[in-house]
């Protein structure tokens, strides 16, 4: 067996975990209500004053938002939604974006699409690295990078089906918008302040098209994730969008399916491999949770089949991931019992 078969081999035996793990099963809380409230409560009051990390400041907008904006809400897969702190306040989405896009294009043209076109790997390296993409296509000699790093990103949204760029930007903020249950919009000042900074991105585009990656406009590519990083949303809208995708891709709140049940196993795994940056797998390794976080200061994780659970809080630390939403998602998982990994009362 050849190496890249064992790989896939690997990832085939990660997607049907996740589903014999409890993806599509029934919630079944061993929790009241009252425990599940006092868990937020507990890790809201634990880490409010806590001072670590900073806002990334790559993006100037993002340097100005509040970095004591903290909240965070979880919703269960049968549709009650528990918050604690500021569940109001909206940030960008950032690269929590990039989770459902790649879940946009598998329904679209199915997993294979994108195993085949970007990749499903870790690539060991900065989100927004180019040598990765040199690497993987002159070393590895093609797809091997990811849906969740920059690179893959940018590929998967020109990926998106659509004949202009208004087709594939309303086709997309919509499918956002039935994961978060209600009508998403733009921050402008982020979309105007990362568009005026993304030349690098810009670089990665014009890359993955002179790689054959990307078939379309690399431009408009970039633009159009430019814009998908800039979607305002507050720590509810995360928590639906995580909770719909434990639901089986259902919404839990709305009852809308927004995404095949057979389709959610491939998300939750990229998400399980590259879902933080360079401190994935730290992240599997302590909570065994499918999440994905983003510059903005969010935090999206996802127990299959019992809830998903986001939290919003700006300061990040070197791996560009939210202090505070780390640290409150594995309190509040452990306490209610989430990772899917962990063994089971007889």
């Amino acid at each position: 067996m050849s190496v890249n078969e064992s790989i896939a081999n690997g990832r085939r035996h990660l997607v049907m975990g996740l589903l014999v793990l409890g993806l599509g099963a029934p919630a079944s809380w061993a929790q009241t209500p009252a425990e599940i409230q006092g868990a937020l409560d507990a890790a809201y009051a634990k880490y409010k004053d806590l001072k670590e990390g900073k806002n990334a400041d790559y993006i100037p907008a993002l340097a100005k938002v509040d970095p004591n904006i903290y909240g965070i809400a979880l919703v269960t897969t049968d549709g009650k939604v528990y918050t604690a702190g500021d569940v109001k306040s909206e940030v960008s989405i950032q690269s929590i974006s990039k989770v459902f896009t790649m879940a946009k294009v598998i329904e679209e043209q199915g997993p294979e699409a994108i195993e085949k076109r970007i990749g499903v790997d870790a690539t060991g390296m900065r989100f927004n690295s180019i040598v990765a993409v040199e690497f993987a296509q002159k070393a590895l000699g093609g797809p091997e990078i990811n849906p969740l790093v920059n690179p893959g990103a940018i590929t998967a949204t020109s990926m998106v089906n659509g004949s202009t760029r208004d087709d594939v930007w309303k086709s997309l903020l919509g499918y956002y918008s039935d994961f978060a249950g209600r009508p998403l919009g733009v921050d402008q000042e982020v979309f105007k302040s990362e568009s005026d900074t993304n030349q690098r991105n810009q670089a990665i585009g014009y890359l993955m098209y002179a790689y054959e990656f990307i078939k379309t406009d690399p431009m408009r590519a970039t633009d159009v994730y430019t814009e998908q990083c800039s979607v305002a949303v507050n720590a509810k809208d995360l928590a639906v969008m995580a909770g719909t995708l434990a639901s089986a891709g259902k919404n839990p709140v709305t009852g809308k399916q927004v995404m095949k049940p057979a389709n959610v196993p491939h998300v939750l795994a990229v998400m399980s491999t590259a879902g933080l940056y360079d401190d994935s797998g730290k992240w599997l390794y302590h909570t065994g949770l499918p999440a994905k976080s983003g510059v903005g200061g969010g935090i999206i994780a996802v127990s299959p089949g019992k809830f998903g659970i986001a939290v919003i809080s700006p300061p990040l630390d070197g791996a560009g991931n939210s202090v505070k939403a780390q640290k409150a998602i594995a309190d509040i998982s452990n306490a209610l019992g989430g990772n899917p990994y962990a063994p089971r009362a007889r």
